[in-house]
């Protein structure tokens, strides 16, 4: 069905997100195991106990917009995952891997936290108001997330990469 109404619109990206938010519950554990520093390692688990509730919420959404998810594929999120997977099978395990997976994670946040930024503005327009308030816990929660991931890095993992 093609997008023609801002309905539609907010209807696609909601299943956009959806489908990038259970990729991320499959791909977190992984980046965790690969992990070396054990506060990179619990940030990804924090963060993936957030991704389960942050698909509930969109569950929640559904039922009390009554609308209807399509079935897509999130290719910007497969992309982004297929990068960290490579850096995963490329890099020995260690600082600098863990510095590349803070990377990685942080370009999945940005581009969750542009997606739940227009979804919140669709949804206020459309009066999705309950709706509106759900993303925007999840907005907070990615900023939250992608602000502890940079911290990591500025702190930890980049001075472990540099042999400090």
């Amino acid at each position: 069905m093609p997008t023609k109404t801002l309905k539609d619109l907010f209807i696609h990206s909601l299943s956009d997100i959806y489908s990038a938010e259970k990729q991320m519950t499959k791909s977190l554990p992984k980046m965790a195991r690969a992990s070396s520093s054990p506060d990179l390692r619990a940030a990804f688990e924090k963060h993936h106990e957030e991704t389960l509730g942050q698909v509930q919420r969109i569950d929640q959404i559904v039922e009390t917009s009554e609308i209807k998810l399509k079935r897509v594929k999130c290719v910007a999120m497969e992309g982004l995952v297929e990068e960290g997977q490579e850096q995963i099978d490329e890099i020995e395990k260690g600082p600098v891997l863990d510095t590349a997976l803070i990377a990685a994670a942080q370009k999945v946040e940005h581009y969750e936290i542009a997606s739940y930024g227009s979804l919140i503005a669709l949804a206020r327009q459309l009066g999705e108001t309950e709706a509106a308030r759900l993303l925007a816990e999840t907005l907070k929660e990615e900023k939250a997330t992608d602000d502890a991931l940079s911290l990591l890095a500025e702190e930890k993992v980049a001075a472990e990469a540099m042999g400090k």
